[in-house]
């Protein structure tokens, strides 16, 4: 018995891990007796899914059935919670019953308990943008699974340009590995920043020619992204997240913190050392300042969930953020 939970909004590296248990768990011969795709938006469907978890896997191979966005960690009838109880247990161990969701599983139900249980539960969401740790740790992964060879200024210089787009890593990757067959020595900075789209890059540029009250290459940036399809919400998640860091760090530091692990833990930074150039980064910027850009930034983002044009309300909020950095506070 095998059953799987994963949720999350990074949907590419969700996909890709469901095609690594189909290859797993599925014989090419046998796939159309022993898969199953069942859509979960009905709530029925979990009592189908269930069902065909319990029938017998045909010919060789296992069986995988897959319910796709279910909703019982955020809801779960009484009826569909007992038939859970009743079947999770029993499920043969040459079938597999892999549940997927975008959504974060609500703690406090029993389904949730239920599937914490007897699931192996796995986050698929995108890494914060200001995580540059972890998302340098992605990059490594990455990489040694498709097997490019890059030096530590190369991945470094990877992660910045791509930040937590999982779909462009491995995108950029697969171009690098062909790119690698011809060297004999792993790949540099040089060739990175000639070979990979820096969207990423370009969105943390954004925030420092913000904080810089740079009107223009503020907006030129902006053009730039979206000539590149980057989704403005991403461009937003990669400020709100760069200025609260920023906001965290100097709010601290006016209030008189000196320990450099602390004010690293409070911005939810990694690696303390980072705080030497974002301390340089801040010189001459005051929190409140800074503290005023979320109420701007979090408007953003809300005009932008509503539907408004995405390069006019990103130039006029820009503008409005940029002049926040020019006036007196």
């Amino acid at each position: 018995m095998a059953v799987y939970f994963f949720w999350g909004e990074d949907d590419f590296a969700l996909a890709q891990r469901v095609q690594r248990l189909r290859e797993t768990i599925l014989d090419p011969n046998w796939i159309q007796f022993n898969y199953q795709q069942i859509s979960g938006e009905d709530p029925k469907s979990t009592i189908e899914a269930l069902n065909e978890a319990m029938t017998p896997v045909f010919g060789m191979g296992g069986k995988l059935v897959w319910l796709v966005n279910t909703s019982i960690c955020q809801q779960c009838p009484e009826e569909i919670l007992t038939q859970l109880q009743r079947i999770l247990p029993a499920i043969p161990d040459t079938s597999h019953l892999l549940f997927t969701t975008s959504k974060k599983p609500d703690k406090r139900l029993k389904s949730s308990k239920l599937i914490k249980q007897y699931a192996e539960v796995r986050e698929y969401s995108p890494i914060p943008p200001w995580k540059t740790d972890e998302l340098i740790k992605k990059v490594k992964q990455v990489a040694q699974e498709i097997g490019v060879k890059l030096t530590p200024a190369a991945v470094e210089l990877l992660a910045e340009s791509v930040g937590n787009n999982s779909r462009q890593l491995w995108n950029e990757l697969e171009k690098l590995q062909l790119y690698g067959q011809q060297a004999n020595q792993p790949l540099d900075e040089k060739i990175i920043a000639t070979l990979v789209n820096a969207n990423a890059q370009n969105s943390l540029q954004l925030a420092q020619a913000i904080r810089q009250g740079n009107q223009g290459e503020a907006l030129q940036l902006i053009d730039d992204l979206l000539s590149r399809n980057e989704p403005a919400l991403r461009i937003v998640a990669t400020l709100v997240g760069q200025f609260r860091t920023w906001t965290i760090i100097q709010l601290k530091l006016e209030g008189g913190e000196t320990d450099n692990k602390l004010i690293a833990k409070a911005a939810d930074i990694p690696n303390p050392n980072r705080l030497y150039f974002l301390r340089k980064e801040l010189r001459g910027v005051s929190g409140q300042r800074l503290l005023a850009t979320l109420p701007i930034l979090l408007d953003l983002e809300t005009r932008l969930k509503r539907g408004h044009n995405p390069l006019e309300t990103l130039n006029i909020k820009t503008i409005e953020l940029c002049q926040l950095f020019k006036i007196k506070i």
